[in-house]
């Protein structure tokens, strides 16, 4: 994405703000995951900051809440989490975002569903999205 074209913050119906892991009975505060996901994310690419400005940490902690909520969907049983990171991949990449940013933002979900939502609960998801980023890493492209 070239820095004269301004990103827009995310609008429209907001992502979801908590999933339910029905195996293990744990809510997920999908919000506060999320913000977590996007501040060490920014802190390993600190040129988004130039490039997207606030409107990047928006649309970071809205797409995080999203894979958040499908890993949670997947790991209960209905969400087709590489359908919908596909989805996401394609998106990202016609925008000109590098898909594999998303794959690392990924791995960083993982390391966050880890350290904070713990246990097997936490496992799980890390799993579960750590999966999705070898998922994009796999792919050469998704246009």
């Amino acid at each position: 994405m070239s820095p004269e074209r301004r990103v827009e913050p995310p609008s429209g119906q907001p992502p979801p703000t908590e999933a339910r892991l029905i195996s293990h009975n744990e809510a997920l505060d999908l919000p506060a995951l999320a913000r977590e996901i996007c501040r060490r994310y920014r802190a390993e690419f600190p040129d988004e900051r130039e490039r997207y400005g606030d409107a990047g940490v928006a649309w970071c902690v809205h797409d995080n809440q999203h894979l958040l909520n499908w890993a949670a969907g997947a790991l209960n049983g209905y969400v087709d989490m590489e359908r919908e990171v596909g989805w996401l991949a394609r998106v990202l990449e016609a925008r000109q975002f590098p898909i594999d940013r998303l794959a690392r933002n990924l791995d960083i979900g993982a390391e966050v569903a880890r350290e904070q939502v713990g246990g097997a609960p936490g496992n799980e998801l890390a799993d579960t999205l750590g999966g999705a980023g070898d998922f994009v890493r796999s792919k050469e492209s998704f246009l």
